[in-house]
């Protein structure tokens, strides 16, 4: 294991074990559940990946799909008074976007920059709503030509606003193919990247409906799956990990995985070799999230069970009055085996990475090492006792929402969901979890 990790990291790709297995050279890289309702009856409700900046130059939060760290995302978002000045801004670049006459590309990408930045920025489903039949076909334009790489990221950012902001049962169907056109056949890795993010903001959000949602979490698996190659984009991380992160989000709309939970795991195993941190980590939270999925509490009705001491999991803890959890189904077949993996990547010790990324590997697979052993624990579960209560801290992940308001993430579904939202949000969650019932309906 150790060999094979020198290897992918010395080659500075991101390089799967099992691509490694099939080509004999370096190729590249290959989450109890969420209530699987949709946020509103008409939608579907950050990754510690590298951010969009460091890869395609000093791009902001407009063209941005990820955010830098966990613990970026856990700080509150400070937000900059703005007037009301701002809605007769919007309603002008609305009208310009519809319009697109004798524009260029500059002033597109100008007027889309504005367009995301106000509904980041601001709560905004009054000023848009009725205009989507407009807006979409706008964007879907400006994503179709490619005529530059800032203008495609931003139409795709600005679609990803729009559906969160005021979800239509319409729009998936029209953004589907065209979206999917880009992860297959654009040359921009970043703009392959950013179409991953957006189908999977709007399969969530756009009126998907469930055989819909499979299909395309089957879609992107196939991404990582090739290492990238099945989009053509062998050796780069960044669809690999947007596909990784798109997946998890996507689950926690399914009630039951137990028919995609073996094939989606041995692909996500694979990934723990890879080269790239990212990639790593953002596998490792969709094993966290599978083995929470496969487990439930068990009930008084449940009666008389004929599962085996191996299927009931008992309050490690010991506390009293915890119900035991019952495993529905097996994530995946060789617990034993990962176990070993997870615990020699939070144990992991090497100077080909930055001390960031170590101690950043590190933490997360202690949580999900943690979760695959006990899948009632969420992440950052502490076993430390309170004095106060007695009683074991748990899961210590809280968001904080300005100076008093804490939201509380001790399941992995959560995470997951606060990291997607926070892709798209940006620095402005906190306004849309404040503001927008989507958002907030997202998290209970």
């Amino acid at each position: 294991m150790h060999d094979l990790r020198r290897q992918a990291l010395e080659s500075g790709k991101t390089v799967s074990r099992k691509a490694r297995s099939k080509n004999g050279s370096p190729a590249s890289s290959r989450p109890n559940s969420a209530p699987s309702s949709r946020a509103t009856s008409r939608s579907r409700a950050v990754s510690r990946a590298g951010s969009d900046e460091e890869e395609n130059g000093n791009l902001s939060d407009e063209t941005s799909f990820s955010t830098n760290s966990i613990d970026e995302l856990l700080n509150g978002d400070a937000s900059d008074p703005i007037t009301d000045a701002w809605r007769a801004d919007l309603a002008d670049r609305i009208q310009e976007l519809i319009d697109r006459k004798r524009s260029s590309v500059q002033g597109r990408e100008k007027c889309l920059a504005i367009y995301v930045r106000t509904l980041t920025s601001q709560y905004a489903e009054e000023d848009i709503r009725g205009k989507e039949s407009e807006l979409v076909p706008a964007f879907l334009k400006s994503i179709k030509a490619e005529t530059s790489e800032r203008e495609t990221i931003l139409a795709m950012k600005a679609l990803a606003m729009t559906v969160v902001t005021s979800p239509s049962d319409l729009i998936y169907e029209a953004v589907a193919s065209p979206l999917k056109r880009v992860i297959s056949d654009s040359h921009s890795i970043a703009s392959k990247a950013a179409a991953v993010h957006c189908l999977g903001t709007c399969t969530f959000f756009g009126g998907a409906s469930d055989d819909e949602i499979l299909d395309n979490m089957a879609y992107i698996l196939e991404i990582v799956a090739s290492d990238g190659g099945f989009i053509d984009a062998q050796d780069e991380p960044a669809p690999v990990v947007a596909a990784l992160e798109e997946w998890g989000a996507l689950s926690t709309l399914m009630e039951d995985l137990a028919g995609e939970s073996e094939e989606a795991a041995e692909y996500f195993v694979d990934q723990l070799s890879s080269s790239d941190p990212a990639v790593q980590i953002a596998a490792g939270e969709n094993i966290a999230l599978l083995y929470e999925k496969s487990y439930r509490y068990l009930t008084e009705d449940d009666g008389p069970t004929d599962l085996g001491e191996n299927d009931i999991i008992s309050d490690p803890d010991g506390i009293p009055g915890v119900p035991k959890l019952i495993k529905n189904y097996d994530p995946y077949r060789r617990t034993d085996i990962l176990k070993d993996t997870l615990s020699d990547l939070a144990k992991l010790n090497t100077r080909r990475i930055s001390k960031k990324e170590q101690k950043s590997l590190r933490t997360n697979f202690a949580d999900i090492l943690d979760s695959v052993e006990y899948p009632t624990h969420g992440p950052r579960y502490q076993n430390a006792i309170d004095h106060e209560t007695g009683k074991r801290y748990g899961s210590r992940m809280t968001v904080r929402i300005h100076k008093e308001g804490v939201m509380r993430i001790d399941r992995w579904w959560k995470l997951h969901r606060l990291q997607a939202l926070r892709r798209v949000l940006q620095s402005g969650f906190v306004t849309h979890y404040e503001r927008n019932p989507v958002v907030f309906e997202s998290l209970p």
